[in-house]
């Protein structure tokens, strides 16, 4: 069952008509904030029963429906957003006779949270710019934790006067929201964001074994370390829970992998060198082949144990 939000207040932004494609993990609270925020929300699943389930736990909210296809639930909608899987899946519910794009009214906004390539973005961008509509590249940061808590740090590219328009109502559950570029800044900025946490969490993982073996309580070692420079967010939120063996807090390994896949090609084709990134993708493919898919990406540890 999705935890949808927790109670937070929103600004004072006109209500829109608003469509939301793909309620994941990620998707499903988000949506609800946009919809707690007054909005009139059309949702898409590609699985029905969570869309219905959605509507029925939001019953309060005004104006809130789920259609059957991308098209239907953006048809009259002033902003579209879309949180899937990867690029296949992204095309999958924005082109085609039955995608968001066929339904979308002149000038509307699709705004794009799903973390994918910046080609795809790009692909999508001129797709729109051909029928009179607008593309936002938009992946967020934060996790599930994030989304539920309308924390979420947004990294747009697009357009600027796009960009201004669709900035308020990502606030619903947004703590920071920031266009970095045209389009495809936000997917490369996402890129960045991924390749820094995979760097952290081997470089925790390492620590926490070493002081393991060395016989340190390693639980007052983070309390003393995460007062001086080597502190991070990683360490703060998911290095006791390392030590304690606990991998289920959300952004699963397998995730993680596609995004360093992104990553990867990436770096193929701007000629960047990633040796550590390139490293610790393979090290969480040993995760995988462990049974560890579906744990967290903290569980990087597991192999030094």
């Amino acid at each position: 069952m999705n935890t949808l939000i927790n109670p937070r207040a929103y600004d004072s932004t006109p209500s829109c008509r608003v469509a939301f494609i793909g309620l994941g993990v990620m998707g499903y609270p988000m949506a609800g904030h946009l919809a707690k925020a007054g909005h009139e929300v059309t949702v898409y699943n590609r699985t029905p029963a969570k869309a219905s389930t959605f509507v029925a736990q939001l019953a309060g909210a005004d104006k809130l429906k789920h259609a059957n296809t991308p098209a239907l639930a953006a048809a009259d909608a002033d902003f579209v957003f879309c949180c899937v899987g990867n690029d296949d899946d992204l095309r999958s519910v924005v082109l085609g006779d039955h995608g968001a794009f066929a339904g979308m009214k002149h000038g509307a906004v699709l705004v794009d949270h799903t973390t994918a390539s910046a080609s795809v973005a790009r692909e999508l961008d001129a797709a729109a710019r051909e029928r009179g509509l607008h593309f936002i590249d938009a992946p967020v940061s934060g996790g599930q934790a994030g989304a539920q808590n309308g924390q979420l740090t947004v990294m747009c590219g697009g357009e600027p006067a796009v960009f201004e328009r669709a900035r308020p109502l990502v606030m619903a559950f947004a703590r920071a929201c920031v266009l970095m570029g045209p389009s495809g800044a936000g997917q490369l900025t996402k890129m960045v964001n991924q390749i820094c946490i995979a760097g952290l969490v081997q470089g925790l993982s390492e620590a926490i074994a070493f002081g393991l073996r060395a016989g340190l309580d390693m639980t007052e070692a983070l309390d003393v370390i995460g007062k001086g420079a080597a502190q991070s967010w990683q360490m703060d939120n998911r290095g006791k829970t390392m030590i304690e063996g606990k991998f289920d807090f959300g952004f699963a390994v397998d995730w993680m992998r596609k995004d360093l896949g992104l990553v990867l090609d990436e770096a193929k084709r701007n000629g960047a060198a990633l040796p550590v990134t390139a490293l610790v993708d393979q090290f969480y493919a040993d995760v995988q082949r462990g049974g560890g898919s579906r744990w967290d990406t903290s569980s990087l540890i597991t192999r030094l144990r």
